[in-house]
């Protein structure tokens, strides 16, 4: 029998099973909520691959011609029958050659969206939301000011009750490689599909809090926030709200640990939120797997790793140990790997996803395959 071969059996037996336990699960949310223990399924990543570029003049999008010549970050959300993607400060014509932020029209952030749904070739960004002459437009201003606010950037979209949100962070300062300051985090609305957007007086997070970036997923009619605070070097906190009252800070619920059973605790009280996943955490990423029937957790290693991979039985956990997706050694000055649930082949065993690098400052589309812990 050839490895493939046998790959392949042993992860179709593996997906049955997963099968069988999300069948047997009553709880709301099935698997996804299921507490009772399981099995890791993730041993790893191989094949990692660069697919394709997807931002900047040098890419097949040719994003200059909407004046994005260098942008980042590239979270992704589904709202009004299509993908979205979020990037973060972007700039029009720079320098040969350089790296980083920086370059004529400075815009805090943008949004593309797409209706391509075969990410095995990379994505075709179909358009921008833009201005009257055709530039990607900024969506949520920024003051520009060192010390007070010097830039807002979205952090994850999601849709709920026909409305578009983006959560943000009001970035007051960029330290040192890793570190800033922010001044709080929040919730922009938009109702006409991505055109105009205004920042809701309500909910917001302080500057201090456990939740100035956040992942954000949908649960049976909940909205679950998974949040670091700024910088890479926190860990991870989850929070939940119900759909209908995401703009209601007093409907929000911080996971405070779990009872006996394994049954999640919830509490209003913020300063109780429980840290599930222990790690220096940056730009992070949440999505369901339904091929697997687990959580998967991407993001930034601020302790140098590069970006990291993990898996989850819960929202709240058990997260298994992290694996490197992406080494800063194979690619130097990257960040923020951001997937969809969609954006998967290979029965969920390969998962695509966007990666930020520092020079040149564009955003990539990437692939790696799953390593089966049957294997």
């Amino acid at each position: 029998m050839t490895t493939a071969t046998s790959r392949r059996r042993s992860r179709a037996a593996l997906a049955a099973a997963l099968v069988v336990v999300a069948a047997g699960c009553a709880e709301p949310g099935g698997a996804m909520l299921d507490p009772e223990p399981r099995p890791a399924v993730l041993a790893g990543v191989r094949d990692v691959q660069r697919v394709t570029q997807l931002t900047g003049a040098d890419s097949p999008n040719r994003t200059d011609r909407f004046h994005v010549h260098g942008t980042d970050l590239g979270s992704m959300f589904e709202a009004a029958g299509r993908t979205w993607f979020v990037f973060g400060d972007t700039f029009g014509p720079r320098e040969d050659g350089k790296a980083g932020a920086g370059g004529d029209a400075w815009r805090s952030n943008v949004l593309a969206y797409t209706d391509d749904t075969d990410p095995s070739d990379g994505i075709r960004l179909d358009g921008f939301i833009a201005d009257d002459i055709g530039w990607a437009k900024e969506l949520l201003p920024s003051r520009k000011a060192d010390g007070q606010e010097m830039t807002v950037i979205p952090t994850y979209g999601f849709e709920a009750g026909g409305a578009m949100y983006l959560a943000y962070m009001s970035v007051r300062h960029w330290g040192e490689p890793g570190e800033w300051e922010a001044n709080h985090a929040g919730l922009a609305k938009s109702t006409d599909q991505g055109r105009t957007w205004t920042k809701l007086d309500a909910p917001r997070w302080p500057g201090t809090s456990n939740f100035i970036q956040v992942s954000v997923a949908e649960v049976d009619g909940d909205l679950y926030f998974w949040g670091v605070p700024h910088g890479r070097f926190g860990g991870v906190r989850l929070m939940r709200v119900p759909e209908q009252d995401v703009e209601d800070p007093g409907a929000y619920r911080y996971f405070a640990g779990t009872a006996g059973t394994g049954r999640p605790r919830w509490s209003p009280d913020a300063a109780k939120a429980e840290t599930v996943v222990d790690d220096t955490v940056g730009e992070l990423s949440v999505v369901w797997n339904e091929h697997l029937s687990r959580w998967l957790m991407t993001y930034t290693d601020g302790g140098g790793g590069g970006a990291a991979i993990r898996e989850g039985s819960t929202p709240w956990g058990p997260w298994r140990e992290k694996f490197t997706l992406v080494s800063s050694q194979d690619v130097p000055g990257l960040y923020s790997p951001y997937m969809l649930p969609r954006y998967t082949a290979d029965g969920g065993w390969t998962i695509y996803f966007t990666l930020s690098v520092w020079g040149p400052y564009n955003v990539y589309w990437y692939k790696a395959d799953l390593i089966s812990g049957k294997e």
